[in-house]
C-alpha cells in the first residue's frame, strides 16, 4: 500500500480520499505512504539534485582510493575533502548508447536517461531520471522540479546530431528537453511568487465530479459523510494552495517558510562565479522550503563555451582547454567541483530533525565523459548525501571490471531510495546493490 501511495499524483489521492474530510491534512497522521514515527508525525523528504558539467576532466587528477575519513582524493576531488564520508565515488560506469553516436550530443542527452538519440537533426532521447521522479512525486510541491543553466542552449547540430543534447541533461519526454531556466530572477520567481496555480483548481474539480458520482451508491450514513466532506471544499481548497509551502502532506513542517536572500537582479550575471553560487543558492532554497525537492544544475553545456576571467583563464574556451591536461584545466576543474562543495556545505548546515538536508538528499555530480579526449567508456561520478538515511557515504565503488556496469543501475538504486521500483530503467534491469 506505501509504493501504491506513492506511484498516484495528488489528484488521484483526493479522489481516493474523499469521504475522510481533512484526514490527509492533519500533521498527527502520516500520509503519501510514509511510515509512522512514534511521535505521529513523518519524516522530511528526500531530495533529489543532479549538477553537471560537460567535456570531462584532468584525465590524471580524477581518482579517489580508500574509505571514511582516510579516503584521498585527486585533485579535481580535492574541494570535497570534509565530505569524504557523506559521499560514494563510482568508478567504471559508462552509458553504452552514448557510445554509439558522435562525441559530445551523444554523450550527454541520454546522460541520465541511457536511451538511443535521434541522429541527423531529428530530437528523441528519452524521459530523464529527475523527470520520472517528477512526475510521481511533483503534486506534493508547488514546483515539480527546477532544470537550472548557466550557459544557453545551442540550437546547432554537430556531426549529425543536434547540440540541444549537448545542452540539456533533463528530459520531460523523449522529444522533449526540460525548459532551461539561466536567468536567476525568474528561477527565483518560478520558487516564490505567488500565483494562481491551476492544476489545483482542476483537483478540486475531480473530487467534486467524483464525489457527486459516488453519492448516488452509497449508504445513508455515509451520504452525511459526503455532506460534511462537500462542506469542507472551500477550506481544502486553501488548505492545497499552501500545501507545499507549509509541508501539510508529510505532516512535516521545512525548516524555512520564506527566501532568506533577496530577489537576484534581473538578467543574467557577468561574473560566472556569482551566477553559479546565485542558481546552487537557489536549489538550497527550493529544498528548505519544501517548494521543490527535484533540482539539475547544468553548470555548463558539453562543447561548452564559458570562458574563466575569474580564474586567470581567459584565454581559452571550456570546450578546447578540455583537450589540455594543463594547469589551467585543473584550476577550472576545481572551480566546479567548488560549486559542488558549496551546495553540500549549505545543506549540511541545515538541520532537519536528527538528519542534515544533506544527509535527506541525494546529490549526484556527473560529466559526459571522464576525460576531455571524448573518453566515455567510464564516466566520473559522485554521489553525496545519505538519501534520507538510506546511503552509506565514505566508500569508492570500482566497476571497471564488473560485466554489468550500465550507469542506469545507478539510477535504479537512486530511485528505489525514493520508493519507486522499476523493472527496467534505460538499459538497466537491476540496480546497484552496494548503493
Amino acid at each position: 500500500m506505501k509504493n501504491e501511495l506513492h506511484r498516484i499524483s495528488r489528484r488521484r489521492i483526493l479522489r481516493g480520499l474523499g469521504v475522510t474530510v481533512a484526514l490527509p491534512w492533519l500533521e498527527s497522521f502520516p500520509v503519501w505512504g510514509d511510515e509512522p514515527r512514534k511521535s505521529g508525525g513523518s519524516e522530511a523528504p528526500v531530495r533529489l539534485g543532479i549538477l553537471f558539467s560537460g567535456n570531462g576532466f584532468h584525465s590524471k587528477e580524477w581518482w579517489a582510493k580508500g574509505e571514511g575519513k582516510q579516503m584521498e582524493l585527486g585533485q579535481v576531488l580535492a574541494p570535497l575533502n570534509d565530505f569524504r564520508e557523506k559521499m560514494l565515488v563510482i568508478r567504471g560506469l559508462f552509458n553504452a548508447e552514448a557510445l554509439k553516436g558522435n562525441i559530445h550530443s551523444s554523450q550527454t542527452g541520454n546522460l541520465l536517461s541511457g536511451a538511443p538519440l535521434a541522429s541527423g537533426g531529428e530530437i528523441r532521447s528519452g524521459t530523464s531520471i529527475d523527470q520520472l521522479l517528477a512526475q510521481r512525486y511533483g503534486g506534493s510541491t508547488k514546483v515539480p522540479s527546477l532544470a537550472l543553466g548557466c550557459e544557453k542552449s545551442n540550437p546547432s547540430v554537430h556531426k549529425n546530431y543536434s547540440m540541444l543534447y549537448s545542452s540539456h541533461i533533463s528530459w520531460s519526454s523523449p522529444t522533449t528537453p526540460t525548459p532551461l531556466e539561466i536567468y536567476p530572477a525568474l528561477a527565483f520567481d518560478r520558487l516564490f511568487k505567488n500565483e494562481a496555480n491551476k492544476g489545483d483548481q482542476s483537483v478540486l474539480d475531480a473530487v467534486l465530479s467524483d464525489a457527486g458520482r459516488l453519492r448516488r451508491d452509497i449508504s445513508t450514513s455515509d451520504k452525511r459523510k459526503l455532506d460534511e466532506y462537500l462542506d469542507s471544499v472551500r477550506d481544502v481548497e486553501q488548505r492545497i494552495a499552501n500545501a507545499g509551502k507549509k509541508g501539510e502532506l508529510q505532516g512535516w513542517r521545512p525548516t524555512l517558510d520564506q527566501p532568506n536572500m533577496a530577489r537576484p537582479a534581473d538578467g543574467i550575471p557577468q561574473d560566472i562565479a556569482e551566477h553559479m553560487r546565485l542558481m546552487v543558492d537557489i536549489v538550497v532554497l527550493g529544498f528548505q522550503t519544501d517548494t521543490t525537492r527535484i533540482a539539475t544544475l547544468k553548470l555548463n553545456n558539453d562543447h561548452s563555451s564559458l570562458r574563466f576571467p575569474n580564474l586567470g583563464v581567459d584565454y581559452m574556451i571550456h570546450h578546447l582547454l578540455s583537450h589540455t591536461d594543463t594547469a589551467d584545466w585543473l584550476k577550472v576543474n576545481q572551480f566546479f567541483l567548488q560549486q559542488l562543495a558549496y551546495l553540500a556545505r549549505k545543506l549540511d548546515a541545515i538541520q532537519e530533525g536528527p538528519r542534515t538536508l544533506l544527509d535527506n538528499t541525494m546529490l549526484l555530480y556527473c560529466s559526459s565523459m571522464l576525460t576531455g579526449n571524448h573518453e566515455a567508456r567510464q564516466l566520473p561520478v559522485v554521489l553525496m548525501g545519505g538519501g534520507g538515511g538510506r546511503i552509506r557515504g565514505g566508500r569508492v565503488l570500482d566497476y571497471r571490471e564488473k560485466p554489468e556496469r550500465q550507469m542506469c543501475r545507478l539510477y535504479l538504486s537512486m530511485m528505489d531510495k525514493m520508493n519507486v521500483r522499476l523493472p527496467q530503467f534505460g538499459d538497466a534491469t537491476q540496480p546497484l546493490n552496494e548503493v
